[in-house]
């Protein structure tokens, strides 16, 4: 087998919580070095985000977290504290050996430590530096901080996410995970990347910026293409679908599927498997847009039919038609799916406080460079000693000074 693709990339990672972090842990999947500098004592913002926590051998729970967990597998955690000078050398002297730097402060921050772009550029010409924002380095919301739902607010996404007017509960929604979050993480991937790829060809560093904002209002693709086509917001379709028609959730006796139907081929197989083939010839029905146009009328037939027999014979009958469909599963339904297990999306890796412990493993498959080598989200500075003799030169003596004055 090849090595990693990212063999030999050396990153400084000074991001917290969750977008650049999951953008960071991505890159450690594929092999680089990622060094995570976090502040001594309290470390990572999402090692305080509330439990469920791992515990240590006498039971106490401590600052790992599932938040954390999630998105630091891989990495090295380096324990700085970059508001005392001594701690700014140490950052720009792994910057200057280093290929790409990220962080997720305040647009300016830390320009007032020597930390930003401009400042690490002078030392390293040939850097990659991503910074990762709610609302990017430009434009008046610059200064911002900005979460996961602001940004689902303020992006659009809520207010076409929601049951359907006229129903119970209905009105905006957020959607369940940090999907914005995510989303994100994976764009500053593909940015740093590209970038990376540009600097062998080119021999140029650049400045990657990447934003909340920016991300979920392009994830908005066709939606938000209907409003720059015609000038009308989609309106909210809770589970409804938004292209193949019926689609959404229909109730049988004994629990619920999701039905997308893509095409009138597939209408008129979904009509026999419901024991009405003459719903595929009634006017109002036969093509897509006629579907579209009668949505209510359709969805309301097939939520009748559906609740005569049981889920997993709609399910089997519906895979024999060609017809895609599937559970509304719960997590542990999720895990216990034979492809998910045989995908092998539950990994175990070895942590000091969890021998076995189950993370997510990264969604990318690769035949010539497997990502197999998945390695436990590191404990609060369980590397700094390491990383600052091995990459700095740094001997006993200075660490344990540094470790006195509190800078690491």
């Amino acid at each position: 087998m090849s090595a990693q693709p990212l063999a030999g990339i050396k990153i400084v990672d000074l991001t917290r919580v969750l977008a650049g972090p999951i953008s960071a842990q991505m890159l450690a999947d594929l092999g680089a070095e990622v060094i995570k500098i976090e502040r001594p004592g309290t470390g990572d913002d999402a090692r305080a985000f509330g439990p469920p926590y791992l515990v240590d051998p006498e039971g106490k729970a401590d600052n790992n977290n599932s938040f954390y967990l999630c998105a630091n597998r891989g990495k090295k955690s380096v324990t700085v504290n970059i508001a005392r000078p001594e701690g700014q050398t140490i950052v720009r002297e792994l910057a200057k050996g280093a290929d790409v730097m990220m962080e997720n402060y305040k647009v300016g921050d830390l320009k007032r430590y020597g930390l930003d772009y401009q400042s690490i550029k002078a030392i390293n010409p040939g850097i990659i530096y991503c910074s990762v924002t709610g609302f990017g380095q430009t434009g008046p919301y610059a200064p911002r901080a900005g979460y996961d739902a602001i940004l689902q607010a303020m992006g659009g996404l809520m207010s076409v996410t929601g049951h359907i007017d006229g129903e119970p509960g209905e009105g905006p929604m957020k959607v369940g995970p940090s999907i914005v979050d995510y989303m994100t993480g994976m764009n500053a991937s593909i940015g740093i990347l590209a970038a990376l790829y540009h600097r062998k060809v080119n021999g140029e560093g650049q400045h990657v910026d990447v934003c909340l904002f920016d991300t979920v209002i392009a994830s908005l693709s066709h939606w938000l293409q209907i409003y720059l086509v015609n000038g009308t917001t989609p309106p909210r379709r809770g589970t409804w679908g938004n292209g193949g028609m019926p689609a959404g959730v229909f109730r049988c006796t004994d629990g619920e599927l999701m039905l997308v139907v893509g095409n009138d081929g597939q209408f008129a197989r979904t009509c026999a498997v419901l024991g009405a083939p003459e719903l595929a010839a009634d006017p109002r029905f036969v093509k897509n847009n006629d579907r579209v146009a009668h949505g209510e009328e359709i969805m309301a037939i097939f939520a009748g039919l559906f609740l005569k027999k049981p889920l997993a014979h709609w399910l089997d009958e519906l895979e024999k038609a060609g017809v895609p469909s599937g559970p509304i599963n719960n997590f542990e339904q999720l895990f216990a799916d034979p492809h998910v297990r045989e995908r092998g999306m539950r990994i175990k890796v070895n942590h000091p406080l969890e021998p076995e412990l189950s993370l997510i493993r990264n969604p990318l498959t690769f035949s010539g460079t497997p990502i197999k080598d998945y390695r436990a989200p590191p404990l609060l500075g369980e590397n700094t000693r390491e990383v600052l003799s091995s990459s700095l030169g740094y001997d006993d003596a200075k660490l344990d000074e540094l470790k006195r004055q509190g800078v690491i």
